[in-house]
């Protein structure tokens, strides 16, 4: 009779397919040259001339991609005058793309179990003190009757740990059952609308059946693209081990037609310059050889796990001013592309980073397994390490994050609209980059604002709200008069019961 450990190593043997690395590379090189970014690092002006950073920052703001060089060049910028310029710069690109919008999730973990070793995270699977779980499809409902029904989400991330008790089978059936479930709200039904996945790499075969179930974007972090730290952190021998097979991930979910892919890396394990360089790399790696770039970049920042090897004086931990640096030269380098920071970070470092161009954001962020349904004091007030990844930074509601958003002049969009319309992919990339989709957003974020408020915010909610709307329709009737008419008869419907209307 087999093992449950001999079964494991059966499926293990089976996941990574070499031949979906090498058709990728060059010569049998990866596209992440250690001693290149270090040469361009070391090279770049220690202390920039204002000139220099103001061309860079004019391309930006005509919406084109920085070259590394020009990234190099940015990192170095200390001038408290011209770390200015950039955050304004940031603040009006973000703007002309997205306009004043910030489009909401929630992370949703559906099972801790893990085959992989890392040395930084909770779920190491040698890691004994932690509670381990996988979510039942009745155990999946009732979590999402919260998220849909009581706090109002309309977006997940789901994630998911490395191991045959999560893969590519329960993946599929868990997306399912999560666009089954219809909750009656305040004035409609709530349900979640899209799901975007955070989930281990895959071969192109099993991201088409991924595809198939209808996911949003497809999330895989490098973690770290510096070779020598990555070996480090991930044991050889264990599937995470292998480099390359992360590293080209996003080439077979786009192969795979997955249209948008999520990358980013976990700020902290080694020098943020040469993470941050990398990034650049990896998303114009994939607009060269595939057409589409990262259409998000998240920025997880190392934060406390159960029984993390890493050290309290380890030399790479990421100080606040050079986190926030990170975010604004992504948003000057990538324009176009959609930043996420989640509940990991500080209330007041997410306020922060919603003026350097962050486009989403989490709320009411539960993160141990079956969290969402278990309590509000076991899960968030009371947070606890060995059913945990790590240490939420942010537990702010909802409803909480909506007003703090909406008395800083930034609308809550819950809208899914683009996914169903086909405005993803190449397609998406074209209208972010042309200014287009911001016309687009712009009506249905207000329409989604509106149903959301009626179906579930709070009196203080509503009062914050309902002002940054009639302002929001003062500005369509200025700058999109041809639109009006629809809206207004969309957003008639939706005051009288009519959900999930857009354009």
């Amino acid at each position: 009779m087999l093992t449950e450990e001999t079964n494991t190593s059966s499926w293990m043997s089976r996941r990574i397919k070499n031949d979906e690395i090498v058709k990728y590379m060059d010569h049998g090189r990866d596209f992440i040259d250690d001693v290149l970014i270090e040469r361009q690092l070391a090279e770049a002006p220690k202390e920039p001339d204002p000139r220099q950073v103001r061309e860079i920052l004019a391309q930006s703001m005509a919406i084109k991609d920085l070259s590394p060089e020009q990234v190099a060049v940015l990192i170095n910028v200390r001038d408290p005058g011209m770390l200015e310029e950039m955050r304004d710069t940031a603040l009006r690109i973000k703007l002309k793309i997205y306009d004043n919008r910030i489009v909401t999730f929630a992370p949703f973990y559906l099972g801790n179990y893990c085959v992989n070793r890392c040395s930084y995270c909770g779920f190491n699977n040698d890691n004994c003190d932690a509670q381990r779980k996988v979510l039942s499809p009745d155990e999946i409902r009732r979590e999402i009757s919260v998220l849909a029904g009581e706090i109002g989400h309309k977006r997940l991330i789901v994630v998911y740990g490395e191991h045959p008790k999560n893969d590519v089978d329960y993946i599929i059936e868990s997306l399912k059952t999560i666009y089954s479930v219809r909750v009656k709200t305040r004035n409609g039904h709530g349900s979640i609308r899209r799901v975007n996945v955070n989930a281990p790499p895959f071969c192109v075969e099993d991201l088409r059946r991924i595809n198939e179930a209808g996911i949003g974007t497809y999330q895989v972090f490098q973690e770290t693209y510096h070779k020598e730290t990555y070996a480090r952190m991930h044991p050889a021998g264990t599937l995470k081990g292998n480099y390359n097979w992360r590293l080209y991930c996003m080439h077979r979910a786009l192969e795979a037609g997955i249209d948008d892919v999520g990358i980013g890396v976990l700020f902290g394990l080694y020098d943020w310059r040469f993470e941050l360089m990398s990034l650049v790399y990896h998303t114009q790696e994939l607009e060269k050889r595939l057409g589409i770039g990262a259409h998000t970049i998240s920025f997880p920042r190392l934060v406390p796990a159960l029984n993390s090897a890493i050290p309290a004086d380890w030399p790479y931990l990421v100080n606040d001013e050079d986190f926030k640096k990170i975010m604004l030269i992504i948003r000057l380098a990538v324009p176009y592309t959609g930043m996420i920071i989640t509940a990991r970070e500080r209330a007041d470092i997410r306020d922060e980073a919603v003026r350097m161009g962050i486009t989403q954001m989490d709320a009411s962020s539960r993160i141990a397994i079956g969290s969402y349904s278990g309590g509000t004091t076991d899960a968030v007030t009371v947070q606890k390490e060995d059913r945990q990844q790590f240490i939420l930074g942010d537990t702010r509601s909802l409803d909480e994050l909506i007003r703090d958003l909406a008395r800083m002049g930034h609308i809550t969009s819950f809208c899914t609209a683009g996914y169903r319309c086909g405005r993803t992919g190449k397609c998406i990339m074209d209208l972010l980059r042309s200014g287009t989709e911001g016309k687009f957003c712009k009506l249905n974020a207000v329409l989604t604002f509106q149903e959301w408020l009626d179906d579930f915010g709070s009196e203080e909610a509503r009062k914050a709200g309902e002002p940054l709307i009639d302002k929001e329709i003062a500005q369509i009737k200025e700058k999109n008069p041809k639109a009006l008419d629809i809206f207004m008869d969309y957003h008639r419907r939706i005051k009288t019961g009519e959900r999930d209307l857009y354009l």
